[in-house]
């Protein structure tokens, strides 16, 4: 996972839908790759369990609140991992 610190705060980067955002880990310090997040301006706000993830996917792409950095709703709802491994070299 590509995770670092800047100052005291702890950072990282997610994937939203196929698009890698960088993320403050702050109030969940404790997450690891793999783990599904909730995630309002920038911070990592609430861990889903995997078990409710499709639900919860679903729900926020049909209330329109997940979009792309260009603000087009995305296209299935359908996500990897938010906490994305570091690409290869």
């Amino acid at each position: 996972m590509q995770r670092w610190e800047e100052g005291a705060a702890p950072f990282a980067v997610a994937d939203f839908a196929g698009e890698r955002r960088k993320i403050s880990l702050a109030f969940l310090p404790e997450l690891t790759v793999g783990d599904f997040v909730i995630v309002h301006a920038g911070f990592a706000l609430t861990r889903v369990p995997p078990e409710n993830v499709e639900m919860v996917m679903e729900s926020i792409t049909a209330a329109g609140l997940l979009v792309t950095a260009d603000g087009a709703p995305a296209d299935d709802g359908s996500a990897e991992h938010p906490l994305a491994p570091e690409p290869a070299p």
